[in-house]
């Protein structure tokens, strides 16, 4: 069972961009994220009640995991909301975020001591590529500053979140340690909604069902496979996998959406998959 973890996250992790835009054409983007990770934090602190887990941590752990689910849940996300939001291209958003495994891979050696083989960087380089094939290179639109920005602090946010995941010295049980993470993730949307956005949340059905889809398939089912493939391997292998992300995410959307799908998705979804499969066999 554990060995299907990595394709049951990229399904369910790719499954989130179908409903993401139902949950941003009805409500504030950031008022969304502190709504979901609110749910979040509530349904894993309930959890980690019935299964009897120490719920109260020292304080080393607590803030460990806290600051995690800040750049993760926080800062990544708000980022990636915050620059469609603005206007910038999804494609090009998407394709800027795709560059983490590459950044994971560089800091790996240096900060974690992980040693990435040269066939990992193939790997990583083909994921890219393929990636890169699905989602177009969009050069001709319109590219606004704040969105770049916002792109890039997301494209660190979750690079460092990652490496910061792999280096934490807790053993919290991961029903713990995504609790404390969904609770940075709302602190600080709560914070950006009181002192910078005018929240609103349309409870229509649409929302509702999108949201409960992230709240339950991605954030509980999806992230907590995340955290168990980075603690159980290495931080550079269990990033490469995210190639795979678009060109899947593509196919939802040809099935589920009637979106077209090209000859160039299918070719990005090869060249990804043998990247994938070089850069993380043994």
């Amino acid at each position: 069972m554990v060995k299907l973890f990595p394709f049951i996250f990229i399904l369910l992790w790719s499954s989130a961009f179908i409903t993401t835009k139902p949950i941003v054409d009805n409500s504030d983007p950031f008022a969304a994220l502190a709504f979901r990770f609110g749910l979040v934090a509530l349904g894993f602190f309930l959890f980690s009640i019935y299964t009897k887990q120490k719920i109260l941590v020292n304080k080393k752990n607590f803030l460990e995991s806290f600051f995690s689910g800040v750049l993760f849940h926080g800062v990544y996300l708000g980022g990636v909301f915050y620059s469609i939001s603005k206007g910038m291209p999804t494609g090009i958003a998407a394709l800027i975020v795709t560059l983490q495994p590459i950044l994971t891979n560089a800091l790996s050696g240096p900060i974690l001591n992980e040693k990435v083989a040269l066939k990992q960087w193939i790997g990583v380089f083909l994921g890219f590529i393929g990636a890169s094939l699905v989602l177009g290179f969009d050069v001709g639109s319109k590219i606004p500053l704040d969105g770049l920005v916002a792109t890039i602090i997301a494209l660190i946010a979750i690079t460092s979140s990652t490496i910061w995941q792999k280096k934490l010295s807790n053993n919290l049980p991961l029903s713990v340690s995504n609790m404390n993470q969904a609770l940075g993730g709302f602190i600080f949307h709560i914070i950006v909604v009181i002192l910078f956005v005018e929240p609103y949340i349309n409870l229509s059905s649409t929302f509702i069902i999108a949201m409960s889809h992230q709240v339950f398939l991605v954030s509980f089912g999806a992230f907590t496979i995340l955290m168990f493939l980075i603690k159980k391997n290495s931080a550079s292998k269990t990033v490469s996998i995210f190639f795979l992300i678009p060109p899947t995410s593509a196919f939802m959307a040809w099935f589920f959406l009637n979106e077209s799908l090209s000859n160039l998705d299918l070719i990005g979804f090869v060249v990804a998959t043998i990247g994938v499969y070089i850069a993380t066999r043994d």
